[in-house]
């Protein structure tokens, strides 16, 4: 594949969520990534989460089935796995039996709540975690959280932490530094995400409570508004110059004492497409908010390729771009235990006893 992590190798434990993001990340990056799986796991059709990926499906109650899964780490340059704490190492997987392997192994653990800690073995999903961090507190009307999705935890506190952290790692390995383990846990992205407002709010700069602050709905010019046609317009028209754009184009009068109000009375005058025509394009910070099926029609979008289409399936292409290196098209997830196999050097009669053994998919 090309990519800036060309000839890098990750093997990954297959799972939900936030390490099979971090998976998509390193292979839309260059990265060759082999996906264990387990017989009937959870799949989705098409999986975006699971693109440009070889897969293997490997019985690991077997111990020929660990045996492989050690014979894969030690042709790989890391792993990633999202299981609670001490999964791996019951399997026999650990990060002292794979790094013992092979030294310079980059070993990604993910979890909500981290391998240490009070609540380390606690069940839990996205919302509990980034609720712990702070994060979710932020985020609301009327000073009720309201759950994001599960962008902050998952994806951006977790996954995509996780392919920053697997990267650093792996550059300091070719730097001549021993492999290691990298604990990356939901609570302690998440709460990373949260490092300007602690910063507005040490300043006396932000009120502790969702919807009352400039850049959460809590002011006019940074808010949604509803169209006459049911739907919605953003408006993030923070600085003078661009609030004056924004009333000049509206005919409205920035010394309004009850700017949101009139804002929403407005906007409903007319429906979305009206707005955009007027205001899309200029320096009001207008946009549309569009639904994920609008998205990728979106004119700047089709022309950025923001969207790409793979198998039949819609979904984000990889991001950001590189001047040189490039990204590759992804591909859908293939089943391959025999290409996969095959580069440790097992033949075709090893591999067809491990699949009539069961121990291969």
């Amino acid at each position: 594949m090309a990519g800036p992590l060309a000839g890098i190798r990750i093997l990954e434990m297959a799972g939900l969520g936030p390490a099979p993001f971090c998976g998509m990340m390193l292979a839309d990056h260059g990265a060759e990534v082999i996906r264990v799986e387990r017989e009937g796991g959870w799949k989705l059709p098409g999986d975006p989460l699971a693109r440009s990926r070889r897969t293997i499906v490997v019985d690991l109650k077997q111990a020929d089935g660990i045996a492989l899964v050690r014979d894969l780490a030690k042709s790989c340059d890391g792993l990633i796995e999202g299981y609670r704490p001490g999964v791996m190492e019951r399997l026999g997987l650990g990060p002292d039996v794979l790094i013992g392997d092979s030294p310079g192994l980059v070993y990604g653990r993910m979890t909500g709540w981290g391998q240490e800690g009070p609540l380390a073995r606690a069940a839990g999903h996205d919302i509990n975690y980034i609720a712990l961090s702070g994060a979710l507190h932020t985020v609301g009307r009327d000073g009720r959280p309201s759950p994001p999705v599960n962008y902050l935890g998952d994806f951006g506190g977790g996954g995509m932490l996780l392919a920053f952290a697997m990267a650093s790692a792996l550059l300091a390995v070719r730097g001549g530094a021993p492999g290691q383990v990298i604990d990356c846990a939901m609570t302690d992205g998440s709460a990373l995400l949260t490092a300007l407002i602690h910063g507005l709010r040490a300043a006396g700069q932000w009120e502790d409570r969702a919807g009352a602050n400039l850049i959460d709905g809590g002011s006019a010019w940074y808010d949604t508004y509803e169209t006459a046609d049911a739907k919605w317009v953003a408006i993030g028209a923070l600085e003078p110059q661009f609030r004056a754009v924004l009333i000049d184009n509206l005919g409205l009068s920035a010394d309004d004492p009850d700017l949101k109000a009139t804002l929403a009375a407005t906007f409903r005058q007319h429906p979305r497409e009206y707005w955009c025509a007027l205001l899309e394009g200029t320096d009001a910070c207008f946009a549309p908010v569009l639904s994920l099926a609008e998205a990728p029609l979106h004119p700047h979008n089709r022309d950025r390729g923001t969207f790409i289409d793979v198998d039949g399936v819609t979904q984000p292409a990889p991001a950001p771009r590189y001047s040189k290196t490039g990204t590759a098209t992804p591909v859908p997830p293939r089943s391959d235990a025999d290409a996969v196999l095959g580069v440790l050097g097992y033949d075709p009669k090893r591999i067809t006893a491990l699949r009539e053994a069961k121990i291969i998919g």
